[in-house]
Order: structure tokens, then sequence, then C-alpha cells
């Protein structure tokens, strides 16, 4: 029988991985705020750390994926500023994420994804796809996810 709760009487809350997902962003903007009196290099810089040392931290499977997504970001969209992002690698346009890699360990997914945020320039007619599930890339892959980050990033 289907239940008679309202969405808002069977809430219980946002789930342990979006906790601490909000708990890494906290984290993310006291880290850019400590960086404030710092030239824009030094904070581009900073950042890409960041991003690394967070990739670094991945289970192998997510690392080599992550790792192989920042080097094609890097090559297809040198504009695009890599970041932390309720930490996940991400890749921004004045400070605004165009795309990110979310591993498939942050929400226990059985997959890693890529996704695109709206400042992707990615339209197409009504309805296009803003994330692509990751297992594995293969070269065939890996020229697909350039050019579609070369197209998101205008």
């Amino acid at each position: 029988m289907p239940s008679t709760k309202s969405p808002a009487e069977t809430y219980d809350g946002f789930t342990a991985e979006e906790r601490a997902a909000m708990k890494e962003h906290a984290r993310e903007q006291k880290r850019t705020a400590a960086r404030r009196g710092a030239s824009k290099a030094e904070k581009d810089a900073a950042a890409e750390r960041d991003v690394l040392a967070k990739i670094a931290e991945m289970p192998e499977a997510d690392r080599v994926l992550a790792e192989r997504i920042h080097g094609i970001v890097k090559a297809a969209a040198p504009d695009l500023a890599p970041k932390l992002w309720y930490g996940m690698p991400a890749y921004a346009r004045d400070g605004k994420v165009v795309c990110h890699f979310q591993s498939a360990e942050k929400f226990t997914s059985r997959y890693a994804t890529l996704g695109f945020g709206d400042r992707a320039a990615l339209d197409d007619g009504a309805m296009w796809p803003t994330a692509f599930a990751l297992k594995e890339l293969t070269a065939a892959d890996e020229q697909f996810v350039s050019a579609l980050v070369k197209r998101a990033a205008g």
C-alpha cells in the first residue's frame, strides 16, 4: 500500500555524503578566504595544488580517471581554472564552475561522473546531457571528452 505521508513527513535530512560535501565546501571557502592578500598567480597555483592533492587522495580507479580528466581539461581548455568545489576537482571561468569530476566514492556510486554546470556552453535545442558516467576512458572517450570540454568552455 502506498505511503500516505507527505514528502515533508518522510524527509530524513541530508545523507552523510551530502553533509560531508557541505563541510568540505565550508573548508574550501575558509582556504579561499585565507588567500585574500595573495596575487592571482599565487591563488591559481594554490587552487591547482588543492585539486591535485584531492585527486591524489582518491581510490586508485577514481584517481586514474580524475588525473586523465584533469589532463584533458588543462589541454582542451587551458583558460579554465582548477578549483575545489564541494570537495571535487572542478574547472571554472571567472570563479564559476564549468565542469567537475565526481569520484564514485564521493557519494558511494557505482561510477564516477564528469558533470557540467550551467556556465558550460553545451546548449543543444531544448534538452542536452549535463553529466556523463565514467568507468574508464578509452582513446575515443578522451577525444569525445576533449571536444566536449572545448565546447563547454566556449
